[in-house]
């Protein structure tokens, strides 16, 4: 089979560990020191179910509810990962604005999505509860998780679901049946 060639976004609030989700993935280190991020754009070879994908991982500046996003970050996507801490309502707010602004860009009703609460590392913090994240995320049609990058939880599993999401709206996977027959 050839390699499908992939492009992600990474969007969402400042500080809620974006680059860290990504660095984990890649790497398999956590840094503890922030330092912001203006654009950065990761490459890596995937094999999913047999697949090889070649995918660009576009890692974004922390947004708000006004931020002007590059066009970029949308022409030519196939998938996006919207971000928020577990500890943070304004990102969880801000998580919505930036489900709009892609739809607004995409044209699309439906785009593969992940939305990550993250900071789990963070529960004795938490200000949004899983519930809520995953009512968000099933209002959008969305995969929800709950991660922390320094704990390494959950991350690879983020990375996969958007692949498999972008695979079924191209109509490549089928989604597992659980009807079973007797």
């Amino acid at each position: 089979m050839p390699i499908k060639c992939r492009k992600i976004c990474i969007l969402g609030f400042r500080s809620v560990g974006k680059t860290s989700l990504i660095q984990q993935y890649l790497n398999g280190n956590f840094a503890f020191n922030y330092d912001p991020t203006i654009e950065n754009t990761y490459t890596k070879i995937l094999n999913i179910r047999g697949q090889e994908y070649e995918v660009n991982f576009i890692d974004t500046a922390g947004q708000d509810d006004t931020s002007l996003y590059a066009q970029s970050y949308f022409l030519g996507s196939h998938g996006y990962i919207i971000v928020y801490s577990i500890s943070n309502l304004k990102s969880f707010e801000v998580a919505s604005h930036i489900y709009e602004r892609i739809l607004r860009m995409t044209g699309k009703i439906h785009t593969p999505l992940v939305l990550v609460g993250n900071k789990m590392d963070l529960n004795s913090q938490r200000v949004i509860s899983r519930d809520m994240g995953k009512t968000l995320a099933d209002s959008w049609g969305a995969v929800f998780f709950e991660s922390s990058a320094q704990l390494n939880k959950n991350v690879y599993q983020i990375f996969e679901a958007i692949i498999l999401e972008i695979e079924k709206a191209d109509g490549n996977f089928k989604e597992k049946s659980s009807c079973i027959i007797t």
